[in-house]
């Protein structure tokens, strides 16, 4: 029978192996790395390792339109519709009002500006944010929880190679005699040795079962969802934050900034001998950076006999006034921190060395030797609280360092959830410590877990009349740390001043802001509170403000009437805030002429000056310590106001120059002023702040003088030293409103202010790019005026 003959159409099939092929190339072109190709009968190299560029994402979505793209796979492509959300968080609110103005006259967009402070909080953010690829502390924290409960893989092959790691070395070479590498297929479940010993599996009784195709496909997608982890993806390892190439921080929601905080209760202050009135205040320092970190906080533990001396001089007392602990902010912790505490006393006629005489010398175990002389200092200073109770001169002085509490108390222990939290949190957040974190001695210069400590000062320092500026007081705190003949030639004044200083509970109860609202929780508004006492840092802190603030702060520092003639000598400097000269908010007639200002009524005071010890809540003036026939004296007075918010060029600050009649005279007024300057606050529609050197004019400003400096000559007055600057005074805001003239361009992390015609305050929106979040937070800058466009 003759063989079959091959169609047609298999002669034309290429027969040739793969095996074939390889070789051929590899005869034709070798082991080169490159091969060659004829086109045109010119050779071209093409290489085997050729980089292939990325497909570039957007370039591809751009081309390939979502309807082109057939079923699911068209949700690769197109971005979710619900990605945006948008959700509204209540404010927290930290104090029992709202503190904003509510004054009825302010403009329309001022006052929808200021309500920013008690809105809730907006928030935009991307729904989908945690299924992307940047990396974010809080999804890998959560990926690792994830992790925990997944059941551990074990595999065949791992347990026969860690039960052949427990044999010894003649089982080893026996299960080698048995190697995978003798089986014909080169696997574990082949090898006749472990076959023979394995134990056999249960029997598959349904396995030749006949079984509809439905219901075993139904039957193997039960099994597959059986113990399945809900997110597949979870399994992949954690991502290395160091290996992220793109970070996301989601930001919270802005709060106030607090530094380290500690508690200073004022417990008793007495001397040797008792004839009158004495106050404190208390105030922190920064000797390295020459720099008061904190705002004053006045106390008054005279006995009620003692403060009955001065009732006629001041009406019935607000009960913050009568505060006798404070809380102090420390943003950054050093080992230079002062805790300076200052004593003043009714002014009386004689230098602060006679009026301090009798501390010095007089003692409580004498006082029966010394019984008359005790009787005349009293009934002196009962005529002298009369007569002068509204003013005061320096007493003394001294000071604690606050860093020898740390160290003869001890630190507390840190908790290990502590150090646990240090290492959590977000990426956002660890950056923040980072940054703010000391480089030296951290540990050592925590205000936040030392033990609390009850101190009896007893080293108190006479004041010196002409060593009274905070220059004089650094050099002295300086010498505080170190053995010097500077304090010792400083005469000591015998007192014993006992107080409480430990860190500030986590849930402290019946606080007052600076702004005097009350924190909560405050249960009973009759109990004696405790003050939150503003800090001034050291080193800017950039966090956007979260609460209505816009506090102004005067420190008048020197003056010089060494040319003044006539008699001229207790001066003392008095403050106002002045509304400028609108006739619809004069003053009676008979209280302005009695001032000795403007005769036609046109003077406009308001009482925006805080209170200091046993007095009301705020004050229409303010006065400064006076130094006994002195003229040119220096001063440390801290004036604190409230400004509002709707500033025109009108509103200045008043100084009046008093001198002061210590000695009462027939036909001899107690004040006579003997000068006046003042300061503009808004020029150009901006709080003007800084230091100033002003003139000062011996006759009173003439009407319409709040819209000029007294840079300007001014016709028809006579100034002092010939309208030279005598008056040294530093203005400081501390204001959420008001833009400062050395305030950053930007706050952290990112802030765009929104102008609108005209000077009213900005609404700033908080974004974070990298997150894709939005707040809208509030106006911590207020826009130029001169920039009239609408936008960003």
């Amino acid at each position: 029978m003759a063989a079959p003959e091959r169609r047609a159409f298999a002669h034309r099939i290429n027969r040739t192996v793969a095996a074939e092929v390889r070789k051929q190339l590899s005869r034709e072109y070798g082991s080169s790395p490159q091969l060659s190709k004829k086109h045109g009968g010119t050779p071209q190299s093409v290489p085997l390792t050729e980089v292939v560029e990325p497909v570039d994402f957007e370039e591809y979505l751009g081309s390939h339109l979502p309807d082109a793209e057939p079923g699911l796979l068209r949700d690769l492509v197109e971005f979710p519709a619900d990605d945006l959300e948008v959700i509204h968080e209540p404010r927290d609110c930290q104090t029992l009002e709202a503190g904003i103005p509510e004054d009825e006259k302010q403009d329309a967009r001022v006052r929808d500006a200021v309500q920013v402070y008690t809105e809730d909080w907006l928030i935009v953010q991307r729904k989908y944010q945690r299924l992307s690829t940047m990396y974010s502390a809080v999804t890998a924290e959560r990926q690792k929880e994830r992790q925990k409960g997944l059941p551990r893989q074990v595999f065949e092959l791992d347990e026969v190679a860690e039960e052949r790691n427990s044999q010894g070395d003649s089982d080893d070479m026996k299960h080698c005699s048995a190697s995978l590498d003798d089986t014909p297929r080169g696997s574990w479940a082949s090898s006749i040795f472990d076959l023979k010993n394995s134990a056999a599996d249960f029997l598959l009784r349904s396995l030749l079962v006949r079984t509809a195709i439905e219901e075993t496909d139904r039957t193997n997608e039960e099994l597959r969802k059986k113990n399945r982890h809900s997110e597949i993806l979870a399994l992949y390892p954690a991502p290395d934050e160091d290996e992220a190439v793109e970070h996301c921080s989601i930001p919270e929601v802005p709060k106030e900034h607090v530094g380290q905080r500690i508690l200073v209760k004022c417990l008793s202050l007495k001397f040797e001998i008792e004839i009158e009135p004495i106050f404190g205040s208390l105030a922190l320092y920064d000797v390295k950076e020459k720099k008061k970190i904190s705002e004053n906080f006045y106390f008054d533990l005279n006995s009620e006999h003692m403060k009955g001396l001065l009732r006629a001089h001041s009406a019935h007392p607000a009960i913050s006034t009568l505060a006798r602990s404070a809380i102090f902010s420390l943003t950054h912790p050093s080992p230079d921190i002062f805790l300076v505490i200052k004593l003043e006393k009714v002014l009386q006629q004689g230098d602060i060395s006679e009026c301090c005489e009798p501390y010095m010398v007089m003692k409580e175990t004498d006082a029966q030797k010394n019984k008359e002389k005790l009787e005349k200092l009293r009934v002196a200073g009962e005529e002298f609280c009369t007569r002068l109770g509204r003013y005061r001169m320096p007493f003394a002085w001294t000071a604690i360092h606050l860093m020898n509490i740390i160290n003869s108390t001890g630190m507390l222990e840190r908790d290990a959830s502590d150090s646990e939290g240090d290492r959590k949190g977000t990426w956002n957040e660890r950056k923040r410590k980072t940054y703010e974190r000391m480089s030296v001695g951290e540990e050592m210069c925590s205000f936040s877990s030392f033990r609390p400590a009850t101190l009896t000062v007893t080293n108190f320092f006479k004041q010196e009349g002409d060593r009274l500026s905070d220059e004089d007081l650094y050099k002295f705190l300086a010498d505080m740390r170190r053995p010097s003949s500077v304090l010792r030639r400083l005469r000591p004044v015998t007192a014993q001043l006992k107080i409480d200083i430990s860190p500030v509970p986590e849930s402290a109860h019946y606080c007052l802001s600076p702004e005097l609202l009350h924190v909560q929780p405050y249960p009973d508004l009759r109990v004696r509170p405790t003050k939150e006492i503003l800090e001034f840092p050291v080193k800017e802190v950039y966090t956007p403000h979260t609460t209505y603030r816009n506090l102004l702060y005067v420190y008048p520092q020197s003056l010089n009437f060494s040319s003044r003639q006539g008699s001229v000598r207790n001066i003392t400097v008095k403050l106002q805030f002045m509304a400028g000269e609108d006739l619809g908010q004069a003053l009676p007639e008979d209280q302005g002429e009695a001032e000795g200002l403007l005769t036609d009524s046109s003077v406009s005071y308001q009482q925006v000056i805080f209170g200091k010890s046993s007095c009301s809540e705020f004050a229409k003036e303010g006065y400064t310590a006076v130094v006994y026939h002195n003229k040119s004296p220096e001063f440390y007075e801290e004036f604190k106001l409230k400004i509002p918010a709707n500033l025109t060029d009108n509103h200045h600050l008043l100084f009046t120059f008093y001198h002061i009649s210590c000695q009462q005279k027939p036909n001899t007024p107690l004040e006579t002023p003997v000068g006046y300057t003042w300061i503009p606050l808004m020029q150009h529609g901006r709080l003007r702040t800084g230091q100033f050197c002003l003139p000062v004019s011996i006759d009173k400003p003439p009407p319409s003088y709040s819209v000029l400096t007294p840079d300007v000559q001014l016709p028809g007055m006579k100034w002092v030293d010939n309208h030279k600057g005598v008056f040294s005074v530093e203005v400081l805001a501390v204001s959420s409103v008001h833009t400062q003239p050395n305030a950053p361009a930007y706050q952290d992390p990112f802030e765009f202010c929104f102008c609108f015609p005209g000077p009213i305050p900005g609404q700033v929106l908080h974004l974070d790019p990298c997150a894709r979040r939005i707040h809208l937070s509030l106006p911590t800058k207020r826009c130029d005026p001169d920039r009239k466009q609408h936008g960003i």
